[in-house]
């Protein structure tokens, strides 16, 4: 049975990074849907309103929403019932819940998860980190990160760390290459360090499209053990085998999106806490007097 070709309405007061993740996501479920998507972001005025009216009336469809005044949404909401579309405020029912568990009503603010808080700040701190310590730049800066990521060139690295940037941590960025020393910080790591791995033909792939990019002038000297098969997979091994002898987790990216990558990156981050948590609450064993006599010269 063929989908329905349908128009998606996402409209927000906000810049509309919620519903667009929960559109994503929900679309995702579906085989091959044929949504046209029409975004009406930072709607927070008559006028504005009456443009989304206007360019939902021109193309009915399903309509998404996050608004937190309430006379702008009954707006919407009547509109849509009167124009036979079915409308949805998506956080609803989560905030119900939580009131319910909290005891408290949410508060009516518009944008409330992008306030000039402490974790706006945080955020945008993590991100100068990144930037500053990319692909091992400021490597004396590791004792300020919040995590490190390890791994052969072009392992996705980079975007990983932009990633958890945006969420507020401090990632550090250092490359493995062949009959190049890691940086003496990772010797006693301040942090957690967890290991970037990729299959070897989708490695080379995106090598090979990286020295298109860079250009003729641009290839290194090295651009043939750059890309060649056995090469890159001696590459790839010497890298998982350090990060083994050093208990460095790793992570295969292959066929993992940033988004997955970045989040199991949390978990282990999460899981490393833990362990130091409860190595430091664990007290030490007491000593046998016995012991020490016996240890004695001539005991």
């Amino acid at each position: 049975m063929p989908t329905r070709a349908i128009n998606l309405h996402l409209v927000s007061d906000s810049t509309g990074e919620t519903l667009a993740s929960m559109a994503r996501a929900t679309l995702a479920r579906f085989e091959d849907p044929h949504c046209l998507q029409h975004r009406w972001f930072l709607v927070r005025s008559r006028f504005q309103l009456e443009q989304v009216l206007e360019g939902i009336q021109a193309e009915p469809g399903p309509v998404l929403f996050t608004i937190a005044d309430r006379s702008i949404r009954h707006s919407l909401e009547e509109f849509c019932g009167r124009l036979g579309v079915r409308s949805l405020s998506v956080l609803d029912q989560t905030l119900e819940l939580l009131q319910t568990e909290i005891g408290e009503h949410a508060r009516e603010k518009r944008a409330a998860q992008h306030v000039l808080d402490a974790d706006y700040f945080r955020r945008i701190d993590a991100m100068h980190y990144v930037l500053a310590h990319d692909d091992g730049q400021g490597t004396a800066g590791i004792h300020e990160a919040d995590v490190c990521l390890v791994g052969v060139s072009r392992s996705s690295k980079t975007p990983t760390c932009f990633y958890l940037a945006n969420r507020g941590i401090k990632a550090a960025n250092v490359p493995i290459v062949p009959g190049a020393p890691l940086p003496e910080e990772l010797g006693d790591p301040p942090c957690p360090v967890i290991g970037l791995t990729i299959d070897v033909h989708s490695l080379i792939e995106i090598r090979r499209h990286r020295l298109k990019l860079i250009g003729g002038a641009g290839v290194r000297q090295d651009s043939t053990d750059y890309v060649d098969q056995e090469a890159v997979k001696a590459e790839i091994l010497a890298a998982r085998r350090l990060c083994t002898s050093r208990g460095w987790p790793v992570i295969d990216v292959t066929r993992r999106s940033i988004e997955e990558t970045a989040a199991t990156v949390m978990q282990l981050m999460e899981a490393w806490h833990t362990r130091r948590a409860r190595a430091a609450a664990t007290p030490p064993k007491p000593q046998d007097p016995a012991a020490e006599v016996m240890g004695r010269p001539g005991g």
